[in-house]
């Protein structure tokens, strides 16, 4: 299936491992000419080889510093035309009430106004030209929240909400915006979430219906197809990625 995105220009956040390197990779490969943002360096140089991407090095709590990678980027590439909001989870507590403020403002920040300082630097170019694909990676959890993850439960339901809210008042422009929602992914954040890697993948076995984790590349597939041209149509919906682990209809 031709994608309809060759030559499209991409900003993927927290593209140096998991889900957001996947992304890159997909994209990259779909014929988009990628932009990878995270704050290892070294990692990202390394993806950058890999796939013929442009790194810059960023950190999604510092939010002044957003409209000058959006300028950065524009710059080496072109106008952006694709971009994918995604940073890790903020940390797990087994008492929901036992987190510091400052955890709680550092989630805020990075899981709701990180994105949508991004989408507030993007959102004029995109309205001009009349076409753009815009793609937060959320999670599952804020269909079913998971007991441990208060802080990814609250903050990432915030954020579906405002994609929703803004997907609508921007729709008849060309701009789309969706939130995929991953369920269990064979990521290092999992891997934490669960004590190992042998741990995930047995739990995934006993609790997901499809027997497995699910993959970044399986994730990325799904994104990618949101960033498409025949995707258009598809707008302000959180996408479940889970193998079918919801029960929610």
């Amino acid at each position: 299936m031709d994608l309809g995105i060759d030559g499209r220009v991409a900003l993927v956040l927290g593209a140096s491992k998991g889900i957001g390197r996947a992304v890159a990779t997909e994209l990259a490969a779909e014929g988009a000419r990628v932009a990878v943002a995270a704050r290892s360096r070294e990692d990202l140089d390394r993806l950058a080889a890999e796939i013929g991407a442009t790194p810059f090095e960023h950190d999604n709590t510092e939010l002044d510093r957003i409209p000058g990678l959006v300028a950065s980027v524009t710059e080496a590439l072109g106008p952006i035309d694709i971009l994918i909001t995604n940073t890790g989870g903020p940390p797990p507590r087994a008492d929901p009430l036992s987190h510091p403020r400052e955890e709680w403002e550092r989630a805020h920040r990075t899981l709701v106004l990180a994105p949508l300082e991004l989408i507030g630097a993007v959102m004029p170019g995109m309205r001009e030209r009349g076409w753009g694909r815009i793609v937060n990676i959320g999670s599952w959890a804020v269909r079913e929240p998971v007991p441990v993850l208060v802080l990814s439960n609250s903050h990432r339901s915030a954020a579906l909400a405002a994609f929703k809210t803004i997907a609508r008042d921007v729709a008849s422009s060309g701009v789309t915006l969706n939130t995929v929602l991953p369920g269990r992914i064979g990521t290092d954040r999992i891997y934490e979430l669960s004590g190992g890697r042998e741990e995930a993948e047995a739990a995934a076995r006993a609790d997901v219906p499809l027997g497995r984790l699910g993959t970044p590349q399986e994730m990325a597939a799904a994104v990618a197809f949101l960033c498409s041209e025949r995707a258009g149509y598809i707008t302000g919906v959180g996408l479940l990625v889970d193998g079918g682990l919801s029960r929610l209809v």
